[in-house]
């Protein structure tokens, strides 16, 4: 298991991690999503010993990991590390080769990365002749070419098209498949909500809900209320107590309903402005969770 245990950090008056734990079980996907400025960049940093913490470790297989246990992860930087004057499969040959593979093994490993990520006719190509999305591409198959023991990707999908975003994913979920617990970071929420076994949202530095967007639906139970009225007024649930109205269009509005108020009220006051052809409680995607749980306050700051 790869263990983020109460990891805190502050570069001087700003504190950027504020106990920051999660774990990633093997073969299991986490999505690790935060607003700009939320501290994922800096808890991956951590975990890559490219930032010291001032508290708190990460853990793999139950021990903190050193540099050994790092060669052994495949990490994907948010800024490309690549070197645009060598040709693309030298360059993901070469990363191979820093991860302890030998010569042989590097070249193989990277020929089928380039061509499954779509590179193979780019292959002899140096880097700065590739577009941004092609770049990304080749820093996906430095990270994943020395066959990691785990993976830890800053924003992997960003600026990839379509179908290199669809490459990408059935790589990470063979990944997945093969026992390796992956880590990305992404604030392509509906990726990370059709991919991920668990999900982490940082605000503020600080975990503000984890686990399976199951879980954080059930927590978010009986909430929101879709009505769909076809011949209902404007406002006309104004008046149902408890009842704040979300949305409304067309007669099809969502209610918030607060703890303890009745739905069967809200359906009696549908029933009499018309004809009711939907009335059901409704389940919040990925991104209306994450703007619930990030413009939440925490206990701390509401005590203050």
């Amino acid at each position: 298991m790869l263990e983020f245990d109460g990891l805190t950090k502050s570069f001087g008056a700003n504190q950027v991690l504020d106990g920051v734990s999660f774990a990633v079980q093997p073969g299991s996907m986490f999505g690790f999503c935060g607003s700009n400025g939320a501290g994922k960049t800096t808890t991956m940093r951590v975990a890559m010993g490219l930032v010291a913490p001032d508290g708190g470790e990460v853990r793999w297989q139950g021990r903190a990991l050193d540099q050994s246990a790092r060669r052994r992860i495949g990490y994907m930087p948010e800024e490309r590390g690549l070197y645009p004057k060598m040709k693309v499969a030298e360059q993901v040959a070469y990363f191979a080769r820093l991860h302890g593979m030998d010569g042989r093994a590097a070249t193989t490993s990277a020929g089928e990365w380039v061509e499954r990520l779509g590179l193979g006719e780019r292959r002899n190509d140096a880097v700065e002749k590739l577009s941004l999305g092609n770049q990304q591409r080749v820093q996906l198959a430095a990270a994943l070419v020395s066959r990691p023991e785990v993976l830890i990707l800053d924003e992997p999908f960003s600026g990839l098209d379509p179908i290199g975003v669809d490459s990408l994913a059935e790589a990470l979920l063979d990944q997945a498949r093969a026992g390796v617990p992956v880590v990305f970071s992404s604030h392509q929420l509906d990726l990370v909500e059709r991919l991920c076994d668990s999900v982490g949202i940082l605000a503020r530095g600080r975990m503000v809900a984890t686990g399976t967007v199951d879980e954080l639906r059930r927590r978010e139970a009986g909430r929101l209320l879709r009505v769909v009225v076809p011949d209902a007024g404007p406002q006309w649930a104004d008046a149902v107590p408890g009842a704040r109205v979300v949305s409304e269009q067309a007669g099809d509005t969502i209610l918030e309903l607060s703890d303890g108020a009745d739905d069967q009220s809200v359906l009696a006051a549908a029933l009499r402005t018309g004809r009711v052809t939907h009335f059901a409680w409704q389940q919040p995607t990925l991104v209306e969770l994450f703007r619930g749980a990030v413009a939440a306050p925490t206990a701390e700051e509401v005590a203050a």
